[in-house]
């Protein structure tokens, strides 16, 4: 493993354990060139996923990229960082086991949004509105009207 401080390719392992959601082995490092330590995540990668986005441009699945979008969606939001990493682990296994290795961008952003609503509604909506492409308060508006249950009626 190169290192991140001076790029020396020769680092140690100074201590290996599961990570908190027991789907990775955390990896503490130290560098014998610089002195430098840091810690690396090893993770089962069942196969190599493939996003087709709208416009029909395909990359590889990041999940480093879906981690950051989640996390940003749920800034400041009262979910422990451990529920976030169990969440999408979850996401990226699901993806994984659906068969297929081409999978739409629109697809991910519906499962993402499904786990989020099940844990946090603002993390959700703050995800959606990216996601959803919202221009104008109005959009905002009317998707939270419809995650309201219907006002009781008197009678």
């Amino acid at each position: 493993m190169r290192c991140p401080f001076c790029g020396n390719v020769d680092t140690q392992v100074k201590d290996s354990r599961p990570a908190e959601d027991h789907v990775a082995i955390r990896r503490r490092r130290f560098c014998p060139a610089c002195g430098g330590r840091f810690t690396t995540y090893e993770r089962v990668q069942l196969r190599d996923l493939v996003v087709i986005k709208t416009n029909g441009k395909r990359e590889d699945f990041d999940r480093a990229k879906l981690e950051r979008s989640i996390r940003i969606a749920m800034q400041k939001r009262p979910v422990e960082p451990e529920r976030l990493d169990q969440m999408i682990s979850g996401i990226v296994r699901r993806l994984e086991s659906m068969g297929d290795t081409d999978i739409p961008s629109k697809v991910i952003g519906e499962i993402v949004m499904e786990a989020l609503a099940r844990i946090d509604t603002v993390g959700y909506v703050r995800f959606a509105s990216v996601y959803k492409n919202f221009q104008a308060a109005d959009d905002f508006e009317e998707f939270v009207a419809e995650l309201r249950p219907p006002a009781p009626k008197d009678g």
